[in-house]
């Protein structure tokens, strides 16, 4: 009789460091998933909304409301209108990744990152057509004009759209993953180039020098009084970005996944859409 196979001791050696690799990656991913996140010194988090499914870009409405994008494909995606008491209303459904939102001449326009969709603009529960693109992404209203993002590789552009007479320019092209566009309070007008890593200052010249470098995957970008903020949509450790008025960058908000808009509160707070967790943060300074 044949006596049975057993493995060597350096098999069951090298077999139990496999396992134990195995174990460390499967623990650092799930380290990264869930660990939660961190606020800087001098700030807090809470979370104000959950299950909102792929929550990206967001607006403010009347009476305390909050107009939240679900980032859904294949025209599952929609715009929800959240009150002050957390009752919730879809406004417009049947989108495919609607990814932008900006509040404008009583009403709101909205894109919609995927090839040929509309940018839409809803007003008095209305919605009409401004124009067409190609996966569009950040927008920003600049008063007599409308600027649109859409987020190519390789072939990214900028748009502007002229409310006067709806004549539509292309004022860039050939961009890494542009993603947003926002007038900060000195007067620049501000982009990510998301595949570079880069925020960039729009020119006259056509020049668009780099004001930020070496970022994770940068995404949206506002500007107001403390200065320019940026998130960075990374699935792990992602970060919320503040450099302020004297050019002093600080990471606010670490630990996140996938962020995507940041806005503005009258009352000094922000909100963040966490679309990687299907949630909204409040953000804000602690009392001191």
């Amino acid at each position: 009789m044949s006596r049975p196979w057993l493995p060597t001791p350096g098999l069951r050696i090298a077999c139990g460091l496999v396992v134990l690799l195995l174990l460390m990656v499967l623990g650092f991913f799930t380290w990264q998933a869930y660990y939660p996140v961190q606020a800087a010194s001098g700030w807090h988090y809470r979370v104000v909304h959950d299950d909102v499914a792929k929550a990206a870009s967001m607006a403010p409405a009347e009476n305390g409301a909050l107009l939240v994008s679900r980032e859904l494909r294949d025209g599952q995606g929609s715009i929800l209108r959240i009150q002050a008491d957390g009752t919730r209303t879809s406004v417009v459904e049947g989108l495919s990744k609607p990814d932008g939102i900006v509040a404008t001449r009583g009403g709101w326009v909205f894109s919609q990152e995927v090839a040929g969709a509309k940018v839409g603009f809803l007003k008095d529960g209305q919605v009409s057509t401004l124009f067409q693109g190609a996966n569009v992404q950040g927008l920003w209203d600049d008063g007599d004009e409308l600027y649109a993002v859409e987020d190519h590789k390789a072939q990214g552009r900028i748009l502007r759209y002229r409310w006067r007479d709806g004549a539509l320019d292309v004022v860039r092209t050939g961009l890494h993953e542009p993603e947003s566009i926002t007038r900060c309070t000195d007067g620049r007008l501000l982009y990510t180039e998301k595949g570079m890593g880069v925020v960039r200052e729009l020119t006259a010249d056509g020049s668009d020098p780099a004001v930020l470098v070496g970022l994770n995957q940068p995404t949206f970008v506002m500007c107001d009084g403390r200065g320019l903020w940026v998130t960075e949509d990374s699935t792990h450790r992602a970060r919320l970005l503040l450099v302020d008025t004297q050019g002093r960058q600080r990471t606010v908000l670490s630990m996140l996944k996938a962020p995507q808009a940041i806005i503005a509160k009258e009352d000094g707070t922000y909100l963040v859409a966490e679309g990687g967790r299907d949630r909204v943060l409040e953000l804000k300074p602690q009392e001191r």
